[in-house]
């Protein structure tokens, strides 16, 4: 570029130029300006960083929750020992029992009537009660270190689930028994 080309075109735009003083008042207008826009600034960063950390935050809880999950059933295992566990003829004898049990209760719903609705509750309730009582056994088992005593204990609740029941069939068929004989007897008078 020519030098004599620079010199006109500032000449031709000497006009155009602003060469007038700011007011007064300008750098103090400048400096509020800034500072507003440093806080703004701030402001701004602020909910960045809480942006990144919302994020980082929802890792740490889910890892912290896979942690205590995890500690949790490792502890449950520990803690719920069943007859099973001892040996595999327990583990027989356990699944001896509970299929009968099934068997016990499936003949138990097949039986029920409005007749027999309280006796069956009552021999529901009372098996609820037998099976809070077999988990306290589950956990003395652990606490015992596999004690004989708790493992008969276990067998005794077992067969004392199925007595209920079988007694509550026997009762049941009794009161059908009567409600035929009754029947029976009504319709011949």
């Amino acid at each position: 570029m020519n030098k004599d080309y620079l010199d006109s075109f500032f000449e031709d735009k000497k006009n155009d130029f602003d060469i007038e003083e700011p007011s007064a008042n300008h750098k103090k207008r400048f400096l509020h300006k800034l500072n507003n826009k440093g806080e703004l600034h701030l402001i701004n960063e602020t909910r960045q960083r809480r942006r990144l950390w919302k994020p980082l935050l929802g890792v740490a809880a889910s890892i912290l929750l896979i942690v205590t999950i995890s500690v949790n059933s490792s502890s449950q295992e520990e803690n719920f020992r069943d007859l099973a566990s001892v040996s595999p003829e327990m583990a027989k004898t356990q699944d001896f029992f509970t299929v009968t049990i099934s068997e016990e209760l499936y003949k138990l719903n097949e039986a029920s009537s409005p007749e027999t609705k309280k006796l069956i509750q009552d021999a529901t309730e009372r098996l609820n009660i037998l099976e809070e009582d077999y988990e306290n056994l589950k956990i003395d088992l652990i606490e015992s270190g596999d004690d004989k005593r708790v493992i008969f204990a276990m067998i005794s609740n077992f067969q004392t689930r199925i007595d209920l029941l079988k007694n509550t069939l026997q009762e049941i068929e009794h009161i059908k028994q009567l409600k035929i004989t009754s029947y029976e007897t009504n319709s011949t008078i």
